[in-house]
């Protein structure tokens, strides 16, 4: 089976699986999507959602974060993680969107890339997710699957990028990867590709061999 007839299989497939699919971080805009993109890096989406309403309360625009002290920011996101880092990039993402962008995140890869802290994944998260755009997020989940299905053969995550916005239907490339991210945790884990249950078996090329 050629490689596009497979992607398209797979997008049918898992569309019926999570029909409503979504990002499981909380936002009400693009700026705190941005920002709690940023505190998911290694930690996961359910703890930055128990982290963000006290710190967009206390810093709920660009503006806000820009003028922020760095030890409160600190305080409010240390259990996610790395929080010194993450605390710096989160006030220079506030400076740069106000100075640069007049308080507005950027809608393309290339400006969003140049925020502090901000890389591929995350600016396509934006662009997907808020924008609209044409947009492939490549997570853990999102590679793990494409290596294992044999889209890919890379587990680099912009070669992994680049294959798959050419296998990917452009309006259905991030829902897709939303619903990769479920079906990674539900069935084809990190620890172990559940194949007795896996919707993908009459295609797989895993189970096809």
């Amino acid at each position: 089976m050629r490689k596009q007839e497979l992607t398209l299989k797979v997008v049918e497939a898992l569309e019926k699986l999570y029909p409503d699919a979504k990002c499981s971080l909380t936002y009400t805009d693009a700026f705190q999507l941005l920002i709690a993109t940023r505190l998911s890096a290694q930690c996961t989406d359910a703890r930055v959602n128990i982290v963000t309403p006290a710190l967009f309360s206390a810093f709920p625009t660009a503006q806000a974060m820009a003028n922020a002290d760095l030890t409160k920011v600190e305080e409010l996101i240390k259990t996610c993680g790395l929080y010194k880092t993450k605390s710096k990039d989160l006030i220079g993402i506030g400076r740069m969107i106000t100075d640069n962008y007049g308080g507005v995140v950027p809608d393309t890869i290339e400006e969003l890339t140049k925020l502090p802290g901000v890389g591929r994944k995350t600016a396509n998260l934006i662009c997907g997710d808020i924008y609209g755009k044409p947009a492939v997020v490549t997570d853990t989940h999102f590679i793990r699957l494409c290596n294992r299905l044999g889209l890919v053969n890379t587990k680099d995550p912009k070669k992994v990028e680049d294959a798959m916005r050419k296998l990917l239907p452009p309006e259905k490339s991030s829902d897709f990867c939303h619903r990769t991210v479920l079906f990674g945790r539900d069935i084809c884990t990190a620890r172990k590709a559940n194949c007795d249950s896996c919707p993908l078996n009459d295609f797989c090329p895993k189970i096809l061999k």
